[in-house]
């Protein structure tokens, strides 16, 4: 089985621009070499590691 070294996991609560929410699908975008996530509050936009944070 694969490990992968993304921060966050799916049902994860995390912080986007000062407001909590909640992952709901991460995957690695190999070209980039990053990862990107998927939010329950909106499914029709991704985010990159990058712009999400951990809540304290």
């Amino acid at each position: 089985m694969k490990t992968y070294k993304n921060k966050f996991i799916d049902g994860e609560q995390v912080l986007l621009n000062e407001k909590i929410v909640t992952i709901k699908q991460w995957s690695y975008v190999a070209k980039m070499k990053r990862y990107s996530y998927i939010i329950q509050e909106d499914t029709g936009t991704f985010y990159f590691e990058e712009e999400l944070n951990k809540i304290n």
